[in-house]
């Protein structure tokens, strides 16, 4: 599975047992105007993301890949009309870039995030591959937002 690693001191953990996901916080303040958008930083980064899982599906075996996935505070949206805007964002596995929160202000009143808000909760999952795709030979790295989509 996915192991992450937080470079600005904020503890990352399950709130209980049960939890399916945990906290995002914010890493700095930013300010979102009402009716904006604003990529947020978290601090946290994907460090390893280990190996793929087998799961046999009938006569066939798939390959099943760790996607960290974020989605919104139920809290923050009913609070302050501040959500996720492409929720659930998927991160792959083998992304090594900061992981970022796209936050929109559906408010008429400006929001301002401050460091340590709790923004966003994260879910790892896994996303099965399909048969007869083929993976396209390359690296992963920093590039988000999009990155994989230019070619």
């Amino acid at each position: 599975m996915l192991t992450i690693r937080s470079e600005n001191g904020n503890s990352v953990f399950y709130a209980t047992e049960c939890s399916a996901g945990f906290d995002v916080r914010a890493s700095a303040s930013v300010s979102i105007a009402a009716g904006c958008h604003a990529a947020v930083p978290t601090g946290l980064f994907i460090i390893d993301h280990g190996s793929s899982v087998e799961v046999s599906y009938g006569a066939r075996t798939l390959n099943a890949i760790p996607e960290l996935q974020i989605r919104p505070r139920s809290g923050l949206a009913l609070k302050a009309g501040v959500t996720v805007l492409n929720a659930p964002g998927t991160v792959d596995a083998d992304y090594r870039g900061e992981i970022k929160v796209i936050l929109i202000n559906h408010s008429s009143k400006d929001f301002k995030v401050e460091a340590g808000d709790r923004i966003a909760q994260a879910v790892c999952t896994l996303a099965l591959h399909l048969p007869g795709i083929d993976v396209k030979a390359s690296t992963r790295g920093e590039g988000g937002f999009g990155s994989t989509g230019a070619s």
